[in-house]
């Protein structure tokens, strides 16, 4: 299980990581874009892959990992149950992410 402490400190480690409220949630941002979002309520993290590591991770854990579903999943925003995810995948989805809004600058 990831604990939005342990989230936190993985997603601020990044370069130029910051935190911000972002309606009810929680949002992890680099450069005024989202990379993650934290839903305290449901507990589930909401990720920006691209189309390639969204269908790996999706894939490899149906129930841990799925689009968003709506538009916002056919642009790679993808829902991570963090109650099921292992902290090791979880990290790597992460970085993915991280790495997915830095390219784009």
């Amino acid at each position: 299980m990831i604990s939005i402490e342990t989230f936190r400190k993985l997603a601020l480690s990044f370069p130029d990581a910051s935190e911000e409220p972002h309606f009810e949630k929680t949002s992890f941002r680099v450069k005024k874009k989202i990379f993650a979002t934290f839903d305290e309520k449901n507990n589930h993290a909401v990720l920006k892959l691209n189309e390639i590591d969204q269908s790996v991770f999706c894939a490899s854990s149906e129930m841990i990992f799925y689009p968003v579903p709506n538009k916002w999943g056919k642009q790679g925003w993808t829902i991570v149950e963090l109650s099921k995810v292992r902290p090791e995948m979880f990290e790597d989805a992460l970085i993915r992410s991280y790495q997915n809004i830095i390219a784009k600058k």
